[in-house]
């Protein structure tokens, strides 16, 4: 009889949510957020639920580090310095990433909303946001 060995965790990558036993990748939940509080509640929120949860504190770390291939779903805040949510998406879009949006905004407004349809944005959210709602968002996306 052969030898079973365990999957090993891939060296320098912190994994959390769903097991790594599983016989593909998790599909991350991208968080991108330059308010470590926002960051911090919804990953645990999202972790609780049993997704696989990354944070990103700016468009411009996302565009960095972010291994688009494993992101199953992106929440993106609007407003942020640099490079908006908006911003971001078009340029993700541009780039070929077709991946489930959700944008969250603190005062939403008919132009930022329109925008967000213009991109394929799954939704707009209005902070504070409904964990209910955004669980349901998330779930069908990734599904």
């Amino acid at each position: 009889m052969g030898h079973f060995e365990p999957p090993r965790a891939v060296p320098g990558r912190q994994q959390s949510g769903r097991s790594a036993a599983m016989s593909s990748p998790p599909r991350v939940v991208a968080i991108v957020d330059d308010d470590p509080g926002v960051c911090a509640s919804l990953r645990f929120l999202l972790e609780t639920a049993g997704h696989a949860v990354e944070t990103y504190e700016s468009g411009a770390r996302f565009l960095a580090e972010a291994d688009r291939g494993r992101i199953g779903c992106l929440v993106l805040d609007q407003q942020m310095p640099q490079l908006t949510g908006l911003d971001l998406l078009a340029r993700l879009r541009a780039d070929g990433m077709e991946t489930p949006t959700l944008l969250i905004v603190s005062t939403p407004s008919p132009a930022v909303s329109r925008r967000a349809v213009e991109l394929g944005a799954l939704g707009v959210l209005e902070k504070p946001l409904a964990q209910d709602d955004l669980l349901a968002q998330i779930e069908s996306a990734i599904a």
